[in-house]
């Protein structure tokens, strides 16, 4: 083992003694030699996330059944060696190591690599009991003090396994010259499996495309679930072509959760166990780092990724913190009204610490902000005929004085440089927020990129039916589209471009990659125009 690693090693196990409620993270105790394994222990592939200057944090977890209890692993912990080298041949070595996979953690690893050098690439790959992992390939970030010239981010999210294939995220791990990834979210469903899901497949057979179990609840539940989606071949795909920045957003936990309350009116005391359990199953699938290491009371999710001077990434949490929505489920349920806005109290969509966490860091001088969020900030009009009616109350139009703090805080810390990036409604748009949401022509605060979702919602088309006038009567907006696929951010000093992707269809593996429209916004003016 290097030397670098050890100490960072000794060092982890130093500063983690505090979290053995959890994982057990104190001394070796029962590591054992790993196991033979009969079929590959890296079935859910690999994954780099969170880079920095000088490293990334590098993911594995060891599988070898993968809808089996524990994953076809045994109950002790097991070593696992890392490499990480210059080239894809694995000729010129830059680290290696070796972590524990330990059942506390559900056998997943997570490596801190730090001692690699700014912005360029590096390859790397596990090994355990004779077999070796794909290779997975991560970019680190230029230095803080680098005056960047371009930064390539895509974004991704809300892929519902039943709903179709992942076919967007093979597309996506052939885009040129990416550094990242922000997945906003979705990143598994809770629900039950439901018969009769199906897709075709790459051989024109129709296969059954359907979640394993009822709705998930447990600690080994949400372990399954996720072991299920990080089967996809596509997902793993796009996991090794490049780094991902991870958020959550409801579907990790329960549909439309908010801080304490679920969407059943479940009582506190009960959901907190469901939630915690979530919250551990998600920081064992992500390769985030130990700040993000679940306690009782929750994780710290929200944290920053700098590209230079060029672009602050802020990932933000608009769910752990919010006040119970005014129309939740559980009122609408039992035949209640929406609270009035005077009843709101309070309201909070990221709390007062993370506010504050905001507003330093958007006065840290980079020539971009990235708000990396979930829900849409920008007001809109819905059609009538929707279900959920006219306004989406889950999301920022739903806690209007949180959205109006915000709002003062960017025009306030960083005008004309923020761009908000969102997902959550399985359709693409792009728009403007008003300073005044009941003046949608308002003088704008900041642009806003909402992205469609990998495969929630089915095939989808252009145009929604009965969202005709949609368009019309939302005149800040500059693009509606209700295909499946993902975004790409393509920045520079002067120009934010966006290129909005499409495949034509996700029942049926092997869709079409297609530009649905290529858009910019110009630094000093939140606007969003035809590139």
């Amino acid at each position: 083992m290097a030397a670098s690693a050890y100490l960072d090693r000794r060092a982890f196990l130093r500063g983690a003694a505090a979290m053995a409620l959890f994982a057990g993270l104190g001394p070796v105790g029962s590591l054992r030699a790993a196991p033979g394994f009969r079929t590959d222990p890296f079935a859910l592939g690999v994954a780099s996330g969170d880079p920095a200057p000088d490293g990334a944090v590098l993911w594995t977890r060891l599988a070898p059944e993968p809808l089996a209890p524990a994953g076809g692993m045994p109950m002790h912990a097991v070593p696992v060696q890392w490499e990480v080298a210059e080239d894809a041949r694995f000729g010129r070595i830059a680290a290696r190591g070796e972590a524990i996979a330990r059942p506390e953690l559900g056998h997943s690893v997570h490596v801190e690599v730090a001692g690699l050098q700014p912005q360029r690439p590096y390859w790397y790959r596990f090994h355990a009991g004779g077999a070796s992992s794909r290779v997975g390939q991560v970019r680190t970030t230029p230095h803080a003090t680098a005056a960047a010239e371009r930064v390539r981010i895509a974004v991704a999210g809300c892929q519902h396994w039943e709903a179709g294939c992942f076919t967007a995220y093979r597309h996506l791990a052939g885009e040129p010259a990416l550094d990242a990834v922000f997945h906003y979210g979705d990143y598994i469903y809770e629900g039950a499996g439901k018969p009769g899901k199906s897709i075709v497949d790459a051989d024109g057979r129709r296969v059954e495309r359907r979640h394993v179990g009822d709705e998930i609840y447990t600690l080994d539940d949400y372990r399954r679930r996720y072991a299920q989606y990080k089967t996809d071949p596509d997902l793993q795909a796009a996991h090794a072509a490049v780094a991902f920045l991870h958020t959550w957003d409801d579907h990790e936990i329960d549909n439309n959760w908010a801080s304490a309350h679920d969407q059943d009116g479940v009582p506190a005391e009960i959901f907190a166990l469901r939630r915690h359990a979530a919250m551990q199953a998600w920081y064992e699938h992500m390769p985030v780092r130990r700040a993000q290491f679940p306690r009782a009371d929750g994780l710290t999710m929200h944290r920053r990724i700098d590209y230079g001077r060029l672009l602050r990434v802020h990932l933000m949490d608009t769910r752990q913190y919010r006040t119970q929505q005014r129309c939740d489920p559980s009122l609408l349920a039992k035949g209640r009204a929406c609270r009035p806005l005077d009843e709101a109290g309070d309201e909070q969509m990221l709390g007062p610490a993370q506010e504050r966490w905001l507003a330093q860091g958007l006065s840290g001088g980079s020539a971009w902000n990235l708000l990396a969020q979930q829900v849409m900030v920008m007001p809109f009009r819905y059609p009538a005929s929707r279900a959920g009616g006219p306004l989406n109350t889950d999301a920022w139009s739903g806690y209007p004085q949180a959205r109006q703090r915000l709002l003062a805080l960017i025009a306030q810390r960083a005008p004309g440089s923020t761009v908000i990036a969102t997902g959550d409604v399985h359709k693409h748009h792009a728009g403007v927020v008003p300073s005044n949401p009941d003046d949608l022509l308002a003088t704008p605060v900041a642009a806003e990129y909402v992205t469609s979702s990998i495969a929630s919602g089915g095939d989808g088309d252009d145009l929604p039916a009965t969202w005709e006038q949609v368009p019309s009567e939302n005149p800040h907006t500059a693009l509606l589209n209700n295909r499946r696929g993902y975004q790409v951010f393509d920045i520079d000093r002067r120009t934010w471009r966006t290129d909005v992707v499409a495949v034509d269809r996700v029942s049926v593996a092997g869709g079409a990659r297609r530009l649905v429209a290529r858009l910019a916004t110009e630094r000093g003016r939140p606007g969003v125009e035809a590139a």
